[in-house]
């Protein structure tokens, strides 16, 4: 099974949560990751805002048990920070901690100048970095509070959370291709195990996904396995990526996941 996808997500939080802010909450998440990914710094910060409304208004339906799809940011926000309104959310900290985080996002925002652009502003890399972490945060916390079902599975989930998401790989029906033509074998073969997330691949299925020779697989398989490079390993039959793997995807490998 490959990291962690957008049905199971959604399946796995609704109930408690309303599936159609659920659904909001993680296309924005999707959207604000591969655009980060792909290195488009402005929509990184103006999505940011956008997942701060929809997470806003969920944590106020399960804190106050009232739906409320239209309400405004400051208007859920306020409601769960009041001392005089009663809360359904406990521990309060729980709720307490994300709408300060979700608030701190929505100000910097605006501060920063992402909501009106400005002659002397531009978007860049630090801006866009700290936004998306802190909506990793708040996607990860809404996993660990709401998610229904066994808990190694959303740690699982949130732990995948963390890794890339993977544009450059396409599932056509029961297809899945490296629609990238520029990668080595090697390459090639880190870029599935990173898609795969912690299911990795057999060697046959690697064979199956990797458009390059047979025996260019076994090399590059034999190559990243090795006692001098390390970055797969091979696991209860399937091969996977070790953390000098990921390392490697993200310090040389991350322009590769985009098409």
């Amino acid at each position: 099974m490959p990291l962690i996808d957008r049905h199971t997500l959604i399946n796995q939080v609704c109930p408690p949560l309303d599936h159609l802010l659920a659904t909001q909450l993680v296309d924005e998440f999707i959207s604000a990751e591969r655009r980060f990914i792909q290195r488009d710094w402005e929509p990184a910060e103006l999505d940011g805002g956008q997942f701060c409304e929809i997470a806003a208004r969920i944590i106020h339906h399960v804190d106050s048990g009232n739906l409320g799809r239209s309400k405004t940011f400051d208007e859920c926000c306020n409601y769960v920070e009041s001392d005089r309104n009663s809360h359904l959310l406990v521990p309060r900290h729980n709720a307490i901690h994300i709408v300060k985080v979700l608030r701190t996002v929505y100000k910097f925002r605006s501060q920063r100048g992402a909501v009106h652009i400005s002659p002397n502003y531009g978007p860049n890399h630090m801006d866009a970095r700290f936004v998306i972490e802190c909506v990793r945060w708040v996607m990860n916390e809404a996993l660990r509070l709401f998610w229904n079902g066994d808990r190694e599975v959303v740690a699982k989930a949130i732990r995948e959370l963390l890794q890339f998401d993977v544009p450059s790989i396409g599932k056509f029906g029961d297809v899945l291709i490296v629609q990238r033509t520029d990668l080595l074998s090697d390459e090639e073969i880190l870029v599935l195990l990173h898609y795969a997330g912690e299911s990795g691949f057999s060697r046959s299925a690697l064979g199956r996904h990797a458009r390059i020779a047979p025996a260019s697989v076994t090399r590059a398989v034999q190559k990243l396995s090795s006692r001098d490079v390390r970055q797969i390993v091979l696991v209860d039959g399937v091969y996977r990526l070790t953390d000098l793997g990921s390392k490697r995807i993200r310090d040389e490998l991350s322009h590769k996941l985009v098409i």
